[in-house]
């Protein structure tokens, strides 16, 4: 897990240090006498929040960051934003990508506090395509679809921010990290328009044999313990992430990461009853090992489905 804070009322040292954390940047104050900023950052390999409060008017002229980056704006404006084709305006409550990361960006910053949370692009295209598809998938807007959409991806981020990155020792733990990761992908692809198809071509309802899915259970089974994505359960089954989708959706009335989730759930609740109930383990220790990272949700996830709190099945053993 990754962490770091920072405080500097020195414009010099303030730069040098977005430089290193974001990408290189000229930063120049349009307050006179007053240049604090403070940032907070947690994050894993593959993603990352940070809360930035900016005590000025700073304008910032930004090179391509090779990385997803969101805005959520808490206080303050952001004016005069501009990247190739777009210029806009940002203010409390709005959700935005800053640029698409080839591209630079510059702008101006005013009194604000904000969140920013980057993550790998090859995480949408892990989410979203397939081994045979030969393109990236992109964010083709700035803007989330509606204000619905930006509001669950605001969730989402606050959701990571407070419960999986807040504890290092359950960011630390791989399986988790990858299905936050996952979950924040698909967060950002169901906000933002971007360049995934979301109905299958022709070529993909061919692939719906049976064959396909018993590979593709066979996987999941043999892989649940382990970071697994969409693209990887496709992979295994040999078609693209269309095909896999829509054989699921036709055939089992589900997604392939629904399916994920039951299963690593059947194996959390193997050994909650397997378990000596004197012998020190928790439902949280249980719930994070396969993947479940906030305990309220696994237990209202295993109450649905074996009608029982978790823990009345660890004491009962």
């Amino acid at each position: 897990m990754e962490s770091l804070t920072f405080d500097s009322e020195d414009l010099d040292v303030t730069e040098d240090f977005l430089s290193h954390a974001y990408a290189r940047m000229r930063i120049t104050s349009g307050t006179p006498g007053a240049t604090r900023a403070h940032v907070r950052r947690t994050g894993v390999s593959s993603m990352s929040v940070d809360e930035l409060t900016l005590g000025f008017d700073m304008a910032y002229s930004v090179t391509p960051l090779g990385r997803i980056c969101l805005c959520v704006m808490h206080e303050g404006t952001v004016r005069d934003h501009r990247f190739q084709g777009v210029e806009d305006n940002f203010g409390p409550g709005d959700v935005v990508l800053f640029a698409p990361p080839d591209l630079p960006y510059s702008g101006r910053i005013r009194d604000a506090r904000y969140n920013i949370t980057m993550l790998d692009p090859d995480l949408l295209s892990q989410v979203a395509t397939g081994p045979d598809d030969a393109k990236p998938v992109r964010l083709t807007g700035h803007r989330p679809r509606s204000a619905a959409a930006a509001h669950q991806l605001r969730r989402t981020i606050a959701h990571l921010r407070d419960t999986v990155l807040a504890d290092p020792e359950i960011a630390d733990q791989p399986l988790i990290a990858s299905t936050a990761a996952q979950h924040l992908a698909a967060s950002v692809l169901a906000a933002f328009p971007n360049t995934a198809l979301d109905e299958p071509s022709r070529a993909d309802r061919h692939d719906t044999h049976p064959a396909l899915l018993r590979r593709a259970l066979a996987y999941i089974d043999d892989h649940a313990d382990q970071p697994v994505t969409v693209a990887d359960i496709a992979g295994a089954a040999h078609v693209t992430v269309r095909a896999l989708q829509y054989a699921f959706r036709r055939h089992l009335d589900t997604t392939p990461l629904t399916h994920l989730r039951r299963v690593r759930l059947a194996h959390a609740h193997h050994d909650l009853v397997s378990a000596d109930p004197g012998g020190g383990l928790t439902v949280t220790e249980v719930a994070s090992r396969w993947g479940f990272h906030h305990p309220g949700r696994f237990a209202s996830l295993y109450r649905d489905t074996y009608h029982r709190a978790p823990h009345r099945t660890l004491s009962d053993g």
